[in-house]
């Protein structure tokens, strides 16, 4: 089979993708959406889905029910934690990730986290612009990742 992965296939032209939007904090979830369409555009992906919902907590179970119904090569999830005074940070930031590895792993497709999780909100915005957004990085890592799962299944 040889080596698999060392260079990443970020061809997207055949791939249907799906992206998962927090509105909360909705100025720097607009801006990781902007970076993952532009970054999905720039590699061959047209029209991706976009899927809004009201919080990080809530992408796990949208990423489920799109990776249950089938049709889409990977999903990408976007959406920005930023810590407050109270404990609620550690809640939201640690169960979206654990809910969307969980959703990967059952399910077998792609799911990519560009939720950030920051201290403040000029964090957020520095890892969400245009020359540093973790919203494209996102979406070429399931790019990637639909690619190379594609190449091993067959």
């Amino acid at each position: 089979m040889g080596e698999k992965g060392a260079k990443p296939d970020l061809s997207g032209a055949d791939l249907h993708i799906a992206v998962v939007v927090a509105r909360y904090n909705e100025d720097i979830s607009k801006r990781l959406l902007r970076g993952a369409l532009g970054a999905l555009e720039e590699h061959g992906v047209e029209d991706p889905d976009v899927f809004w919902v009201p919080g990080s907590l809530e992408i796990p179970v949208t990423a489920l029910a799109l990776a249950e119904k089938g049709g889409h090569d990977a999903i990408v999830c976007l959406g920005s934690v930023i810590r407050g005074e109270t404990y609620h940070f550690e809640i939201v930031a640690g169960q979206a990730a654990a809910g969307v590895v969980q959703v990967q792993l059952d399910t077998g497709v792609p799911i990519t986290f560009g939720v950030l999780t920051t201290e403040d909100r000029e964090q957020a915005l520095a890892r969400s612009g245009p020359k540093n957004n973790k919203g494209a990085e996102a979406a070429e890592a399931a790019i990637e990742m639909a690619n190379l799962l594609r190449n091993i299944q067959g």
